[in-house]
Order: structure tokens, then sequence, then C-alpha cells
């Protein structure tokens, strides 16, 4: 496990309280980078919070969401004030996470919202996510066969596209078969975001499924699928508004 910690803060935990500190905790989509969040680490840290990206096994094919999820928990490890943020297929394993782990605030990034039991393999028919996808891509008129830079690179920097192609790497198939351990949805604050310009989870896709399945609205915040690399501040911005 790799975690990514902005250094100077290190602060004792009676003073995180009264400065207002939260630890944000940041769990990485499909492959598991905690490189994804390395524009929003310095953020938060600049903005006099605590920051730790997650790095999961997800290449590793003996390693699945139990495993993810122990990562996750020995990332909190005796923090409090914790916010927990996942995106993408990390939706799965954050409610895992609350599960076992005292949290304050759940936050899912454009991310799969799964019903208890539910696989990764799943979900993707029992929310209709490929119809919604290709129905976006005809409204909008760009390609309905996937490809990297079509859903995901569209908005990035080319400069950090390009570094993060070092970072890449597949999703084993092993999590997609594996259930979301839990009984039901934990009893913890959650929001949603759904990013405006997200080509493979459509916003509107998002909206429908955050419904359904928590009886919540989603919040807008700008940029695609990986707004954690397109638009850091503005995502940011949107965190932090939620400590509010």
């Amino acid at each position: 496990m790799i975690l990514i910690v902005p250094d100077g803060l290190n602060v004792p935990r009676t003073k995180r309280r009264v400065r207002g500190i939260c630890m944000f905790v940041l769990i990485p989509g499909a492959g598991g980078a905690a490189w994804y969040w390395h524009r929003v680490v310095p953020e938060l840290h600049a903005r006099g919070h605590e920051a730790v990206a997650v790095e999961l096994p997800g290449a590793d094919e003996s390693a699945g969401l139990p495993e993810y999820t122990d990562a996750v928990v020995a990332a909190i490890g005796d923090h409090d004030d914790v916010v927990l943020v996942a995106q993408s297929m990390g939706g799965f394993t954050a409610p895992m996470v609350c599960a076992r782990v005292q949290v304050d605030l759940l936050v899912l990034v454009n991310a799969m919202i799964p019903l208890p039991g539910e696989t990764p393999g799943q979900w993707w028919d029992n929310t209709g996510s490929p119809a919604a996808r290709v129905a976006a891509a005809e409204a909008g008129g760009y390609s309905p066969e996937f490809d990297l830079s079509t859903y995901f690179l569209h908005d990035v920097p080319a400069e950090v596209a390009a570094a993060g192609a070092a970072h890449d790497r597949p999703e084993a198939d092993a999590a997609f078969s594996q259930p979301c351990g839990i009984e039901r949805w934990p009893d913890v604050t959650t929001r949603v975001l759904a990013a405006a310009e997200d080509r493979f989870f459509p916003s509107e896709f998002q909206r429908r499924v955050a419904r359904d399945r928590l009886g919540i609205n989603a919040d807008d915040v700008p940029g695609g699928h990986l707004v954690a690399l397109s638009r850091p501040v503005d995502l940011v911005d949107r965190l932090i508004g939620y400590l509010r």
C-alpha cells in the first residue's frame, strides 16, 4: 500500500479539532492508482486539511474488494473527522469501509453506487450504464465506441495525461465478481458529485442512480470522468463546501 500524504500536517488530534482540520481519505477507481489524486492532495493541503490517497492492488488477481477495504481502513487508522472520497469503481469499496470504521462524511465522485451484495460486474446492466453512455454519445456527437481519449482524457491537460501513462494499469477481473459486502447503506452522511462533462457515466445517468439507490440528488461539478485530474480546484471547492 502506498500513501500520498502532504508534508507538515502531523497535527495532534486535539489541535485538529480546534482548527477544524479534516482528514480526507481518497479512494481511486479501477486500477487503484493513488496518483489519480495527485492534483487534489496539495490543494487540500493548501486549504489547511490533511489528505491521504490510497494505492489499491487493482492489478492483483489475488486481491479484490475485501483487500481494497483493508487498505483504506489501514490508511484511516485512528484518525477522526474523516471525509472519505471515492472515485468511479471506488464507490464499491467506500461503503464497505464505512461499515467498519467511523467516517463523518462520504463523497462519491462519478462513482458506481452499489446495492448490498451487488458485484461490480452486475452493476453495469443493473443500472443501464452501457445504454446511457451510448445515448449520451449519440446526443453529444462523439463516438459511442469506447476509447480512453474520448471517454476519459478529453478534458485532461495533455501534460497530465502523458504523465499518467506511467501509472495506468488494468483492473484485475477478480474484483468484478465480488459482492459489495454490506447489508444496507451505512449510516453516514453521503453526497454524490456528478461531473457535468462525464462521458463514461453521463451526469443524468448518475443523477438517476443516486435518486433510485440513495434517495438523494447529485450535485454538479465541472469536468469529465477524471475530474480530479482535469478540474482539481473545482473538485476541492465542492469538497470543502460540504464541510460548511
